[in-house]
């Protein structure tokens, strides 16, 4: 009986502390979409053009944004293992490479965007009004890169040390920031021209400044537990880099694969049509709205299970990987039905074509489906595996069924076979379910749990 009540105890305990990791991150995720739907309904108010553009727009900026997690999620399996190990200068080598690499990927995207914005555009459409707009979108986002990934990198960097609550708060003020200025450079109030979709750019960038200032004063001049500091962008790290390129390099590769096929599911819809890319915008924002859980339960899982695998308990690690697993699965069905509730009042909101509302509703369907298997995918691959160090099995499990299955047959489905918009995007989804009955079968072989040396 004894033994029992201790096994309860201890599982309480576990749930608790998922939950204190898990729930600011999944606040943030929250707010971040909150800041997405804002800009969706406010562009949405110009008219599908500028909300195709806007969209397709952010398809480019969002394959940044995906290095980015992929450089700070590969980051944080050694910084995770390290504060576990309290291995505290390995650990800030590990800050210093990311870093690093984070402004080296920023600056050719800023060139890339800066250069040639209207063939970037044509990547995705060949609708010109829709080109135009994304160039004039471009012509300010274009200074938000850095800005963007120092802030989500640094914010992985806090999460791994349970220090949550900073980037949280920071995303709150960025959030109504955003809205604000938003409100008044796209519609032109107080007095403010009406600069329409560059309006939209303008209120994202003063957010990013706001947001990059905040979280960036906290870890390099406040912050005392790692005490990383400015100085240490300059510190020698060739005796990690090895190591740093192992865990890593992996994941960031993984990502950047993964981002670039998923742009690549967008070129087949921007080619698809117009109505088809403004369902899409809609449907995005919705599905991101109730996963939120996902990202806060997958960095949950990779920070708490590389945590305890540097403390050496292996036996605990495993535990809490299948109890990840099974939040997935309750997470991912709560999911499924809260997109069918909010499909119709979330439809209502925009001014789109009555063809533009019947394929959305045929994306929700599709998406109620398909996040079930994304987000125990999310949790196993983002998370529980990515934490035990299994970053090059991943690499491939990313890579493998996005090109090999996923692109292939939604291309075949939109634009050879003109199936209906709900097996187009199933089509285009197939990898999460080939994935996640893959990385079921890793985490049961126990194969995922890596030996990563301090340095």
């Amino acid at each position: 009986m004894g033994r029992k009540v201790r096994l309860i105890s201890r599982e309480i305990e576990l749930y608790k502390r998922i939950m204190l990791v898990a729930l600011p991150i999944a606040a943030q995720s929250l707010i971040t979409i909150g800041v997405n739907m804002m800009d969706n309904i406010m562009v949405g108010a110009l008219g599908e053009t500028a909300l195709s553009a806007v969209s397709l727009a952010n398809q480019f900026i969002n394959v940044y944004h995906v290095c980015c997690m992929g450089l700070g999620m590969g980051a944080s399996v050694l910084v995770s293992r390290y504060f576990g190990m309290k291995d505290i200068p390995a650990l800030k080598r590990s800050i210093t490479i990311m870093l690093r690499l984070c402004i080296f990927l920023g600056t050719l995207f800023m060139a890339a965007t800066a250069v040639m914005p209207g063939i970037i555009m044509r990547i995705y459409t060949s609708d010109t009004a829709i080109v135009e707009e994304g160039i004039r979108y471009f012509s300010l986002s274009v200074y938000s890169y850095l800005l963007l990934g120092l802030s989500l990198t640094c914010t992985i960097v806090l999460r791994s040390v349970g220090k949550s609550k900073i980037p949280l708060t920071a995303s709150i003020g960025a959030f109504f920031l955003n809205v604000f200025f938003n409100y008044i450079f796209i519609f032109g109030k107080l007095g403010a021209p009406a600069m329409g979709v560059k309006g939209a750019a303008l209120g994202t960038l003063l957010a990013r400044i706001f947001e990059f200032a905040f979280i960036g004063r906290y870890l390099f001049f406040i912050e005392k537990e790692i005490g990383y500091r400015p100085k240490d962008l300059f510190m020698k790290c060739s005796s990690l880099l090895r190591e740093y390129m192992r865990i890593s390099i992996p994941v960031l590769i993984s990502d950047t694969l993964l981002a670039l096929g998923n742009s690549a599911v967008a070129m087949v819809m921007g080619h698809i049509g117009g109505a088809f890319v403004s369902a899409n915008a809609i449907t995005t924002v919705t599905q991101q709205l109730t996963t939120v859980a996902i990202q806060g339960l997958s960095q949950a899982g990779c920070i708490m299970v590389g945590q305890t695998l540097g403390e050496g308990n292996i036996d605990r690690a495993k535990e809490e990987g299948w109890a990840f697993l099974g939040l997935g699965i309750v997470t991912g069905v709560l999911g499924g039905v809260l997109i069918m509730i909010l499909a119709e009042p979330i439809i209502s909101f925009y001014n789109i074509a009555e063809e533009t509302k019947e394929i959305t509703r045929q994306l929700m369907d599709a998406v109620g489906f398909i996040v079930i298997f994304q987000t125990m995918n999310s949790v196993l691959t983002k998370g529980v595996l990515r934490g035990g160090g299994d970053t090059k099995f991943l690499m491939i499990a990313d890579i493998l069924f996005l090109w090999v299955a996923s692109i292939p047959l939604g291309y075949m489905a939109g634009l050879v076979w003109n199936l209906s918009a709900f097996w187009i995007y199933t089509l285009l989804k197939i990898d999460q379910m080939i994935k996640c009955i893959w990385c079921i079968w890793r985490m049961k072989s126990g194969k995922w749990i890596k030996k990563i040396e301090a340095k």
